[in-house]
């Protein structure tokens, strides 16, 4: 194995980044055109780790040893079930559109790196935008497949999901599709805020994507940045993704504050930056360690859900992850 199992190191999409450089708490820290890796909290705690080599190389496997232990989850099925039930009253009265309310899981730490489990991710549920960070304080393995930002020099886009189910399931119901189109127009408004006007379109509109065990409704925004705008300012304007939000945004975020945890790296992003160029996640289908490894499931709310569905959809979205780090849902 090419680089110590306690090594600072990222990886996405073939490219690895090692030989950790700093780290820095301030997005103002990105516009030295360096290689940055970004991770960033749901609640906006901002963190980039600058590495000296990037290359392109598989990831560096471990071996990983299944979880035996049963999982805890920070709301049960019928405390769940409320939340999802106030949130219900809360759009009758007009103070929110759609919320995505999330539960954390959590496992007894057994002291192994997540390397070892991302290793096994990246086998049994590659994902389109599966990343691995290590730095000091910090592990997170992602098997996310929702585009959260991609930069090409001025061009922005963002690849919001809203709508899952199984795969082989019936055309995704008027719920998803309508969830969806909502998040759509949260996201032009959030990239509207920094690209210049006229310039933000829509050139994909719910299409379906076939994931592993799963169909996902996606679809695309993109537009040309304003002159000589600031990573800084793009984060401010775009962050929390407005995919795991909700509608209006900011009633949104206060709803979840209200009756979540805070979610940490989960529904934050996670990617990397270099100049005017970065990949950045929206880190669902996610495992991190604080005292306990994490992991997060949501589903996204509206006047039409059923709160028993919606929390069986969480279920769904956490069941073939859970069933590859070992332990009992």
């Amino acid at each position: 194995m090419p680089y110590a199992e306690n090594s600072s190191l990222f990886w996405m999409g073939g490219r690895l980044a090692t030989d950790l450089v700093e780290v820095s708490d301030d997005p103002k820290c990105l516009e030295d055109g360096g290689f940055w890796a970004v991770s960033t909290t749901f609640e906006n705690k901002f963190t980039a780790a600058k590495f000296k080599t990037v290359q392109p190389a598989p990831f560096p496997t471990i071996t990983w040893s299944p979880l035996s232990d049963k999982w805890q989850s920070s709301l049960d099925r019928n405390e769940y079930i409320r939340y999802v039930e106030s949130i219900r009253s809360s759009i009758e009265l007009g103070w929110v559109y759609q919320v995505n309310a999330c539960r954390r899981l959590s496992h007894a730490d057994d002291g192994q790196s997540l390397r070892g489990l991302f290793s096994e991710i990246l086998k049994n549920n590659p994902a389109p935008w599966a990343s691995y960070l290590e730095i000091p304080g910090v592990m997170i393995a992602s098997a996310s497949p929702e585009l959260f930002l991609s930069r090409n020099k001025t061009i922005v886009k963002t690849s919001p999901i809203k709508g899952t189910q199984p795969l082989n399931a019936e055309d995704f119901g008027s719920k998803d599709k309508a969830e969806n189109v909502m998040i759509v127009d949260l996201m032009r408004n959030d990239l509207g805020r920094i690209c210049k006007s006229g310039t933000v379109e829509v050139p994909r509109l719910l299409s379906s994507e076939e994931h592993p065990g799963l169909q996902h409704l996606v679809s695309d925004v993109q537009g040309e940045l304003l002159d000589d705008i600031s990573w800084s300012e793009i984060f401010a304007a775009l962050s929390p993704p407005g995919s795991v939000s909700g509608a209006p945004k900011s009633s949104a975020v206060q709803v979840i504050a209200e009756n979540e945890i805070n979610r940490g790296p989960y529904c934050g992003a996670l990617g990397w930056v270099e100049g005017e160029k970065a990949e950045l996640s929206v880190a669902i289908r996610t495992f991190w360690k604080d005292t306990h490894i994490n992991f997060g499931t949501g589903a996204g709310i509206t006047w039409s859900s059923d709160s028993a569905a919606e929390w069986e959809e969480t279920q769904l979205k956490a069941r073939r992850l859970i069933s590859i780090a070992g332990g009992e849902l």
